[in-house]
């Protein structure tokens, strides 16, 4: 077997440096297929000298935060908004809808509870075009109760209602309370607790591994909502974030640095949010195996 040296002296077979290079080069071309674009992304966003079209920067050899300042004045700042407002209604409804449900289902026998189950899962795969129009009659049929004569379409009820259902948080905390043994509720129970009590004493408080997970799967893809804000928001005051950067994205008169600042704005929550739930996300996908 040959050697070869190292830096403190030691002799290490060469099959062993090989296999360390070997390594390295992949953990290199890793970081480069992922970081990089993410880099220069915010090297652009943040960069002085304006690159030509369809180009990026590596460096930002001018730092400044003017392409974030104009990006906010083209309506960045009013589709942020917009869908913080989407985003934190139709989270806390979608999680309360799941919840309730997932209870029902786990904890309450009765007759066709696995057709039930079976209906809420077929959902998910159907794609979202098969059902945008027939969403998108039906909320023009809806009252909107905050504008006489209005229906839901151009409203943020159109843009929040239809999020508030989703069969993937049902499923996932359908399962973990499975999890969750049978006996602490008897005793509660034999304490004089209800439905109710026991729901949010025990259940609830035990559950928040699956909360975690279902909060960051529901926030995604409430933020990344393109097709139902397109078919909804009539006008520009409602259009979310993802409406305004697709539509600078799609502007030959701005510059790349413009569009890269709006295309970070979008991306920062989903980044922020996962790191902040990261802990229970990573609970909540183990914590059936674990169990």
């Amino acid at each position: 077997m040959s050697y070869s040296g190292t830096a403190l002296g030691l002799r290490m077979p060469r099959s062993v440096v090989s296999r360390r290079a070997v390594r390295i080069l992949l953990y290199a071309l890793v970081v480069f297929v992922f970081v990089m674009p993410l880099w220069t992304l915010i090297a652009t966003a943040f960069d002085g000298v304006q690159v030509q079209l369809g180009q990026v920067a590596l460096w930002p050899t001018k730092p400044t935060i003017d392409n974030l300042t104009q990006a906010w004045g083209f309506g960045v700042g009013r589709g942020l908004l917009n869908s913080v407002i989407v985003v934190v209604v139709a989270l806390t409804l979608q999680i309360t809808v799941s919840t309730l449900a997932a209870y029902a289902l786990a904890r309450k026998r009765f007759r066709g509870a696995s057709i039930v189950m079976v209906l809420i899962m077929a959902t998910l795969m159907m794609p979202e075009e098969i059902i945008a129009i027939p969403t998108y009659l039906v909320l023009g049929k809806i009252a909107n109760p905050f504008s006489p004569g209005g229906t839901l379409i151009n409203s943020y009820g159109g843009l929040i209602l239809p999020l508030v259902g989703w069969a993937l948080p049902i499923y996932v905390l359908t399962a973990f309370m499975k999890t969750i043994p049978v006996e602490l509720e008897e005793a509660a129970r034999i304490d004089g607790a209800g439905d109710l009590a026991i729901f949010f004493r025990i259940i609830l408080p035990l559950c928040w591994p699956a909360l975690g997970t279902c909060a960051v799967f529901g926030f995604l893809m409430i933020w990344d909502q393109y097709l139902l804000p397109l078919l909804v928001a009539q006008s520009p005051d409602l259009y979310t974030l993802n409406l305004v950067v697709t539509g600078l994205q799609s502007s030959q008169d701005l510059s790349e640095g413009i569009r890269m600042a709006a295309a970070l704005v979008l991306m920062v929550p989903s980044i922020a949010v996962y790191l902040l739930l990261q802990r229970f996300f990573t609970r909540g996908l183990l914590a059936g195996a674990l169990k």
